[in-house]
């Protein structure tokens, strides 16, 4: 193990982590080595030493424990690397050479000899969140997904280190650790790890209010920025930035504001900032909508609705609409009857609006002896009998009490008519219903609805009754035949409660004698469930962008109803064909979606939301909402294939066409659009973007180069764009474009010196030749063409291997030059190339003569050609092309890479039996040195002549 103070370096891996550190038992420092001067001396120390340690060395082992921390986020899949125990704690073997280096940690973790083996403490928990390899040490995550906000906020577990796996929520408050054991055996590598493990917070819970409505009473003399703290803010099961960042208004009515303040723990409270004057008396209440966002990003939103209640002040008295009336009572009036009622009004609310009425001290006593004021109705009766003696003219001043306020001032002037007689009576007998003098009537009723018959009576019962309707209204007034001073009051027309709710008319009865009563009479009408609820757009129109926030907001619908109460109050309802994730607040009409929308999935939604009143029964009206999805560059182009294979012949003509590479990309518009580039050896390739065409820029030639690997790029134009690549791999098939190059001999102006003592069958040398190509265009052939000499016909040539033989014993008359002229042909498609060369053999005892030999090489050989083609067992496979397909290419670049390695294994194993016979026959003493020695001494064979013996 390497020296355990050195810190382990961090790593990038598939999952974000920090960096893993480790830290050793404090006993494992180093121990000092003893001197060799002392070592003699104290050997017998040493040994007692040994011996009395010996037993605890167990338990020392025991001791080296190790801490590593490290850290990954939330929710990641299966399978994900978390760190390497072998690799962080320095097990591997020592990674000097260049091959053990570009070994897997696996591998090198087999390396050791007993291999490591890694297990936690005890099973526990640990299934659920990780997975430890037994053999590599290398942690990952489980199918068991890890949620932080379960783990840590709910409830984790304490931070002891009992189990192999406990969960420890840190007072950071991003912190949250997992707990792990691991033992690393066998003994001789024991350590007892303790694993720290960092799961880091994602933005994955959305700012929630505790409660959908929150209502916040202002007074309404509340000054301009008054700040009131919202009781309930929202919470995010998040941290940190990911955790509720602002609040704000979804509409401030131009009257408030939000303001964030943040305390000594990091809560932020929203606080609710007057930005104008209040009224109650103009408007009691604002309702807005309150928006929570956190900072992730993309940032996740929560809302509810914030009811705004103004508090009243008593900021008004009360006011009488008139500074006098004047009331006429007769003389002959009976004590009781109600002859006036003052009413002041106060805009203010409960105790600060009520009124209490009340004679002012210029009143005369006698008149308010004779007049009783109710001081909390403000009506004025007639408390006593009118006599003789009582003054005509009475001033009631009245005034109107509020709390602070000063009084409002009202005179009523009372005209008293001494009569001898008695006035008309008007008889009322309701039909409707009638309370306190007042007629209530439904809105719905018939035309023609009776109201109340009326009898004009004359007490003197002398006098000619007349009696009409005074006043404004759908009302008339009937004499009720064949009764006579009988009247029948009812509706001439439907009335509507949205367009007037009161009515006040009156019955004024007379007499020929020019007296008159009048009887007012009171009519409210009662609202009934006549209107449905009207949206403002019975068409709504939205847009998003896909890939939304969860809890998105939408829209606000608004419908209103003209009736009044409950049977205005509107809730709303979201169609049958609504999708389930699309959410509709029944109170407020907010609309939001609960997922992500995904345009290539669906671009438009088309449903239909309801508005219903409470009425009895209800009524609805239906209006329809178009969603359309905006696209986002959320889709990186995509290659039909990961990889792309070409096949082209070499020689392929600069910038024709070897392939069409073809990508696509979900997203429309310029997210969608597609341009393609080659990444690597962009020098030789181009990719038309239009087509998507692959081109080479210049000829390829296979014997240079007989493949090439491509990486293309797919970059689309969103902003930021989005990219992938995909592999492309062209291969060069081979064309008969090199004729054999022949190696040895080097020229035609060499010779070798045959004996005339060489048996039949001997070697006598060889022609040797290459050719660059492959396959069948690569397997040689060779044949004599030309023969000049006393007897050339005596040597043959072998098709296959060029081997040169003695076919005849020489005789007396075969001495002199002989010269061979060698035909060297492949066997390519669609025609063969070949090359030729001059094999000169000098037959004779010896060299005497080195420049006669000489002289007689450079003399025009006159050699007729043999038109005969060398005959060998392999055979082209293609004689001719008439149709081109694929099939027949792949099977013949099988049958060209089958030859081509038989060929060469072939050619290997020759090489190495001769090269064996050379061995023996120098080993044997021989008198000369056959030509075949090696082809490194080809040049030394040009001039220097040579003798072949088989004695």
């Amino acid at each position: 193990m390497r020296g355990g103070r050195d810190a382990c370096a961090s790593r990038a891996r598939a999952v974000s982590w920090s960096r893993a550190t480790w830290r050793p038992s404090p006993d494992m420092g180093s121990l000092s080595r003893p001197s060799s001067s002392a070592s003699l001396g104290n050997l017998p120390h040493l040994l007692l030493f040994f011996l009395f340690v010996g037993p605890f060395n167990c338990l020392a082992s025991y001791s080296r424990a190790t801490e590593i921390l490290y850290s990954l986020n939330e929710g990641l899949p299966a399978g994900v690397l978390i760190g390497s125990l072998a690799e962080d704690l320095r097990l591997l073997p020592s990674a000097g050479g260049q091959d053990l280096q570009s070994q897997s940690p696996q591998h090198r973790v087999a390396e050791r000899n007993p291999p490591l083996s890694f297990s936690l403490a005890s099973q526990g928990l640990s299934g659920q969140y990780v997975t430890l390899d037994n053999s590599s040490g290398e942690l990952h995550t489980s199918a068991q997904e890890i949620d932080r906000e379960a783990l840590c906020l709910e409830g984790g577990g304490g931070t002891a280190w009992g189990s192999s796996i406990s969960i420890s929520s840190s007072p950071s408050a991003d912190s949250c650790l997992l707990l792990l054991d691991v033992l690393v055996l066998p003994q001789e590598y024991f350590r007892f790890v303790k694993v720290k493990i960092a799961i880091r917070d994602i933005n994955d819970n959305a700012p929630r209010f505790p409660i959908s409505q929150i209502s916040v009473w202002v007074p309404e003399n509340a000054p301009v920025n008054t700040r009131l703290a919202i009781e309930h803010p929202a919470v995010d099961p998040d941290m940190g930035t990911n955790g509720v960042q602002t609040y704000r208004l979804l509409d401030c009515h131009r009257m408030f504001t939000l303001d964030v303040e943040e305390n000594e723990s990091g809560e932020r409270t929203p606080y609710l900032i007057v930005m104008g004057q209040l009224d109650r008396e103009t408007q009691d209440q604002y309702v807005s909508v309150i928006i929570a966002e956190d900072g992730g990003s993309p940032p996740l939103l929560g809302s509810a609705t914030l009811t705004i209640g103004i508090t009243d002040i008593n900021d008004n008295c009360p006011l009488f609409t008139d500074s006098q009336i004047n009331i006429t009572v007769y003389g002959n009036a009976t004590v009781g009857t109600a002859i006036a009622a003052v009413q002041a009004v106060d805009a203010d609310l409960g105790n600060n609006a009520q009124i209490t009425y009340s004679y002012s001290q210029k009143v005369p006593q006698a008149s308010k002896d004779l007049f009783h004021l109710n001081e909390n109705t403000g009506v004025i009766k007639l408390f006593s009998k009118i006599g003789g003696s009582v003054l005509q003219t009475h001033k009631l001043t009245i005034l109107a009490n509020g709390p602070g306020c000063i009084p409002a001032v009202i005179t009523v002037l009372v005209t008293i008519i001494k009569v001898i007689f008695r006035p008309p009576e008007i008889i009322p007998r309701y039909i409707a219903n009638e309370i306190d003098g007042i007629i209530y009537l439904k809105e719905l009723e018939p035309v023609n609805t009776p109201i109340a018959f009326f009898t004009i009576r004359d007490p003197e019962g002398k006098y000619k009754m007349n009696c009409y309707l005074d006043g404004e209204g759908p009302f008339r007034l009937l004499p009720y035949k064949p009764y006579s001073n009988e009247y029948l009051l009812e509706t001439t027309k439907p009335m509507d409660y949205e367009l007037q709710q009161f009515y006040e008319i009156a019955i004024v009865a007379w007499n020929s004698e020019g007296f008159q009563v009048k009887k007012m009479i009171k009519v409210q009408l009662v609202d009934d469930n006549d209107n449905a609820p009207v949206f403002l757009q019975p068409l709504v129109e939205l847009t998003i962008e896909e890939n939304n926030a969860p809890n998105a907001f939408l829209a606000k619908l608004d419908a209103t109803d003209a009736d009044s109460g409950e049977r205005g109050q509107v809730s709303y309802f979201l169609g049958p064909d609504a999708p389930s994730y699309f959410s509709l607040d029944s109170v407020t009409g907010i609309l939001t979606v609960s997922t992500q929308l995904d345009r290539e999935e669906k671009e438009k939604y088309r449903y239909t939301v309801r508005a219903v009143d409470s009425g009895k029964p209800p009524q609805e009206s239906v209006a329809t909402v178009v969603i359309t999805v905006l696209d986002k560059n959320d889709n990186s182009p995509r290659f039909i294939n990961k990889d792309f294979s070409f096949f082209v012949p070499e020689n392929f003509p600069g910038y024709g066409e070897i392939g069409v590479i073809s990508v696509t990309d979900a997203d429309t518009g310029q997210n969608g659009w597609v341009a393609l580039s080659v990444v690597n050896q962009s020098d030789i390739f181009v990719i038309d973007t239009g087509k998507g065409m692959l081109r080479a820029k210049v000829s390829l030639d296979r014997e240079q180069q007989s493949s090439y690997t491509l990486w293309v790029e797919a970059v689309d134009g969103g902003v930021p764009p989005l990219s992938s690549t995909a592999k492309i791999t062209i291969l060069l098939l081979d064309i008969n474009d090199n004729p054999p190059l022949v190696l040895f001999p080097q020229s035609n102006m060499s010779y070798l010196l045959v004996l005339p003592s060489t048996l039949p069958g001997s070697l006598v040398t060889e022609v040797y030749a290459v050719d660059k190509d492959t396959g069948m265009n690569a397997v040689i052939a060779y044949s004599i063409i030309g023969r000049r000499g006393p007897r050339p016909e005596s040597f043959r040539i072998d098709p296959k291997t060029g081997n040169i033989t003695l076919e005849e014993a020489l005789l007396q008359t075969d001495y002199g030059l002989h010269r061979l002229l060698v035909k060297v042909s492949d066997h390519g498609y669609p025609e063969p190339l070949h090359s030729t060369v001059m094999v000169n053999l000098f037959v004779n005892d010896t060299v005497s003569n080195e420049s006669y030999i000489e002289n007689l090489l450079r003399k025009e050989p006159e050699i007729s050609i043999e038109e005969k083609e060398p005959q060998i067992s392999i055979e082209p496979t293609h004689r001719k092309a008439e149709s081109v397909s694929c099939m027949p290419t792949l099977v013949a670049l099988s049958v060209i890479s089958l030859s081509s390695i038989t060929f060469l294994t072939g050619m290997g194993i020759y090489i190495c039996l001769r090269r064996e016979m050379k061995h023996h026959r120098e080993d044997d003493n021989l008198e000369v040195q056959t030509p075949l020695k090696g082809k490194t001494d080809l040049h030394m064979r040009e001039r220097k002549p040579m003798a072949i013996s088989n004695i």
